[in-house]
């Protein structure tokens, strides 16, 4: 590695000399400076996004004196992947960054992707739990944003699934989920992960097309190879972005007039949120659902509508759905966490 480039790690002004570190730390810089707390944890894959994640951390700890934990989460699916974190941790060390190695114990096989997804995040939630850390960064970047927004709409999702993934998540009670870098190009995280570290993960499910989203990424080059631009499909969701706002605003209302909340228990006033539209009645359940079960994503519209269906219109008096009881009073719907036997 070349003196300029590992300098960029251990100079407190080297990475100036880099331009596209220099172009996205400073992005990086702008949407991080207001956030008062003094931990944060960093989501480590070993990917090109994530090492330049870390690298624009490091100079950040260092200009402002803040406290990073860097982490990475071996999801045992592959044989490899085991030595693939203790490659990583080594890689880390060299620039002198203590990479915490959080290993799952459960066997995945069915709906691995978002399975691996909710244990990854339970992992890192356990985590920050113990070290005392209310904000968890990850590298989600503006690629990121079009795959999921074509995901989601070869799923049929509605205004909220189709605008933007939001900068700040709420995850739990004290904990918040942060994408500073969802307006820099992959192509920038790529560059400055090859200058600094020379190397990186290379995760063959990236490739594997029985995953959806390794299919959206070759839908993306052939939509830009036929004159539909990253910038044309980023421009759709921005806009519709506006529209959810709106919408949210509404919905924020409606969920006060419809909803009372009573220790860990939730009650839908049944008068009042039958004269709400399908729509409302679908977004206010899926809150609701998200709250008690604890689910980074609500349960998907198609199962929501289900259960307005059978219980709101045609009176149904219980129902189970992700992790939750639902029951019906005749005046209320209540919903709490699913008892376990």
């Amino acid at each position: 590695m070349s003196k300029k480039n590992s300098s960029v790690l251990t100079n407190s002004s080297s990475y100036q000399e880099d331009k596209y570190f220099s172009k996205v730390y400073s992005h990086f810089k702008t949407h991080i400076k207001d956030i008062k707390a003094q931990k944060f944890l960093i989501a480590v894959s070993g990917g090109p996004d994530s090492l330049a994640l870390t690298a624009l951390a490091k100079e950040y700890s260092r200009e402002f004196k803040k406290k990073f934990f860097f982490a990475t989460v071996n999801h045992n699916i592959r044989k490899q992947s085991a030595n693939e974190a203790k490659t990583l941790k080594k890689l880390l060390n060299n620039y002198k960054l203590n990479l915490h190695i959080l290993n799952n114990k459960k066997k995945i096989t069915k709906n691995i992707q978002a399975n691996a997804r909710k244990i990854r995040y339970n992992l890192l939630k356990s985590f920050c739990l113990k070290k005392k850390i209310r904000l968890i960064i990850t590298a989600h970047h503006r690629e990121d944003q079009i795959e999921t927004f074509l995901i989601r709409l070869s799923r049929g999702s509605g205004v909220q699934g189709l605008s933007s993934m939001s900068q700040s998540v709420k995850l739990d009670k004290n904990l918040y989920l942060f994408r500073p870098l969802l307006d820099c190009k992959k192509d920038d995280l790529i560059k400055i992960s090859k200058n600094i570290f020379k190397k990186y993960i290379q995760d063959p499910s990236n490739n594997n097309k029985k995953y959806l989203r390794t299919n959206m990424r070759i839908l993306t080059k052939k939509m830009n190879a036929n004159g539909i631009s990253n910038d044309q499909i980023l421009n759709s969701i921005k806009n519709l972005s506006l529209s959810r706002d709106t919408i949210n605003i509404y919905l924020d209302n409606a969920y006060k007039k419809n909803v009372v909340k009573r220790n860990k228990i939730h009650l839908i006033k049944l008068n009042q949120f039958k004269k709400e539209s399908d729509e409302i009645k679908v977004k206010i359940l899926g809150l609701i659902f998200k709250k008690v079960s604890g689910l980074y994503y609500p349960p998907r519209g198609k199962k929501l509508n289900f259960v307005v269906e059978k219980m709101v219109k045609e009176g149904v008096k219980k129902l189970t759905l992700a992790g939750c009881l639902i029951k019906n009073s005749g005046t209320s719907l209540i919903i709490e966490k699913e008892p376990k036997n």
